[in-house]
């Protein structure tokens, strides 16, 4: 097996500040771990914060970008992968991605989680909304897992990929 690869997905510009907070925690710890960030690529909310993380603890960062505009890329994404191909990205951000985790959540990450979910791949939900917690357990208990933390996320993770 290759290099794992972590999608962070979430909230752009509507990410809230613990959602910045957590996304920046995970990208340190994914780094820590040897493991890759995959992010949305943006400048913007979660997917910036995540690769910031990730880049002050020397990690490895791809970014799935949904446009042909170069402009609005992470000054901390290493690999940008140019999609034009809108929201239809999120379907190659899960599906490169060894394990989700959804930081926060909005209508692209919900999006994502969902794609994810049918692609049949495991979901940490580090958000303080019940109602995404209860909606994708209703869909898929055996793949969704809950996180309080960054730390609990990536706990998680490790046991997901013993397994």
């Amino acid at each position: 097996m290759g290099k794992i690869i972590m999608g962070v997905m979430g909230p752009g510009a509507n990410a809230s500040e613990t959602d910045l907070q957590n996304a920046y925690q995970l990208g340190q710890l994914i780094a820590q771990e040897g493991w890759v960030l995959l992010t949305g690529g943006r400048n913007a909310g979660v997917m910036d914060a995540a690769n910031k993380g990730a880049k002050a603890a020397n990690g490895l960062t791809v970014g799935i970008l949904p446009n042909n505009d170069t402009n609005n890329i992470s000054e901390a994404v290493d690999i940008a992968i140019v999609t034009d191909m809108g929201n239809a990205r999120n379907n190659i951000n899960v599906l490169s991605s060894n394990v989700v985790i959804a930081c926060g959540m909005g209508a692209g990450t919900a999006s994502e989680v969902a794609l994810a979910l049918k692609g049949n791949k495991q979901v940490i939900l580090l958000t303080d909304s019940e109602e995404s917690k209860l909606f994708f357990r209703s869909l898929s208990a055996d793949n969704i897992f809950i996180a309080k933390t960054a730390k609990a996320a990536i706990k998680i993770v490790k046991e997901l990929l013993t397994h």
